[in-house]
């Protein structure tokens, strides 16, 4: 039971990148890096789905509900810990690639970079054992997985 929130992760993450890699490939212009590219983007709308759900309800504009609050957490602390190396090949950094906002400083601080991605890794597993269990724990939390969030973007995301 305890790996069905990461089956369930992982089967998200299949879907999302068949369904956003159809076009990209369909197109055949892509860029080099355009598989990278929507593999990336395609956890990252993963982490959004997820993250507001939980924002939701921490606002009050969701009702609160242990076990959706619970699922969303573990499948945010399932998507932090893949391997994500494959999707970070250098050169498909936004100066290099239309339609990425990742920084090239990324592959400048490579160690930097994956400090942080561990950071949201671990915030998001302590969390996944605290959303569920009531929405001040669900609020207390999610302000740290938030504070990795945009620890790392604030870093390695170019602005909109």
């Amino acid at each position: 039971m305890q790996n069905l929130p990461r089956k369930i992760a992982l089967t998200l993450l299949m879907a999302a990148l068949t369904g956003a890699a159809a076009p990209v490939l369909a197109a055949g212009d892509g860029g080099p890096f355009a598989r990278e590219i929507t593999a990336r983007q395609s956890l990252m709308r993963l982490y959004t789905f997820n993250i507001g759900t939980l924002v939701g309800m921490a606002k009050g504009e969701i009702a609160y509900d242990a076990d959706t609050a619970g699922t969303a957490a573990a499948n945010l602390a399932a998507l932090a810990a893949l391997n994500q190396q494959g999707m970070w090949p250098e050169g498909s950094d936004s100066f290099d690639n239309d339609g990425t906002r990742a920084l090239p400083e990324i592959w400048d601080d490579l160690a930097g970079f994956e400090a942080k991605r561990k950071g949201l890794a671990d915030a998001a597993a302590a969390y996944a054992g605290q959303a569920g269990t009531g929405l001040d724990a669900l609020r207390v939390g999610l302000g740290a997985v938030g504070g990795a969030c945009g620890a790392c973007h604030k870093a390695f995301r170019k602005p909109e």
